[in-house]
């Protein structure tokens, strides 16, 4: 497969909050950002941008991430796999997808700690897929292809078989000819460490 022969119709965000962020040594869902938490900042956007539906997969701190988005439009999933990494809350929320909304036949994927990431973002990940015919579109950041990716349904059944704490990306580097891009400078600042944290407060 290299083009897509159909333009995504009804696109979902997956917003992937499960993991432990144990280089932070805390939730870096619950961090403070402005006066929201960083992970209802992004769900704002995602809700912001017009895609439904939006899902948010969490696991570490469950119960405490899951108070923070009552009220919200938006579907929790539980990843009980978490620990695994980043491909467990792909697979969790693809599936999820899959099963719920299955006229649904596009997703954006994207993290809890990019925060400047804007609903015009994510609408022109949609745009760029009509454009070019392309089942990926990705924002572009320090030259990698990342996230929030765009994925057309004729790859979830790529996105099932990911595993570990590698997400996507070696998807984009075995079949190149799948991808599009589109530049986002300010995706390559991500909350990871707490020199990070404090970086994103000077902003």
């Amino acid at each position: 497969m290299t083009e897509v022969h159909s333009n995504i119709k009804k696109c979902a965000v997956i917003i992937l909050a499960a993991g432990q962020s144990s280089r932070l040594g805390k939730a870096k869902q619950l961090l403070p950002f402005g006066d929201k938490t960083l992970l209802e900042h992004v769900a704002d956007i995602a809700l912001s941008s017009g895609l439904r539906p939006v899902i948010v997969v969490i696991g570490y701190e469950k119960d405490e991430i899951a108070e923070k988005l009552t009220g919200l439009d938006l579907r929790m999933v539980i990843n009980d796999g978490w620990e695994e990494g980043m491909a467990s809350s792909i697979r969790c929320g693809v599936k999820w997808l899959m099963q719920f909304y299955p006229a649904v036949d596009g997703a954006v994927i994207m993290v809890c700690d990019q925060p400047f990431v804007s609903p015009a973002l994510l609408n022109h990940l949609l745009v760029s897929q009509h454009a070019s015919g392309k089942p990926v579109v990705a924002a572009s950041y320090e030259g990698i292809a990342g996230i929030p990716s765009l994925f057309h349904q004729s790859l979830f059944p790529y996105l099932l078989e990911l595993k570990g704490d590698h997400g996507a990306r070696k998807l984009f580097t075995q079949h190149p000819e799948w991808v599009e891009t589109i530049s986002f400078p300010e995706g390559n600042l991500d909350i990871d460490t707490e020199s990070d944290y404090k970086n994103l407060q000077q902003w």
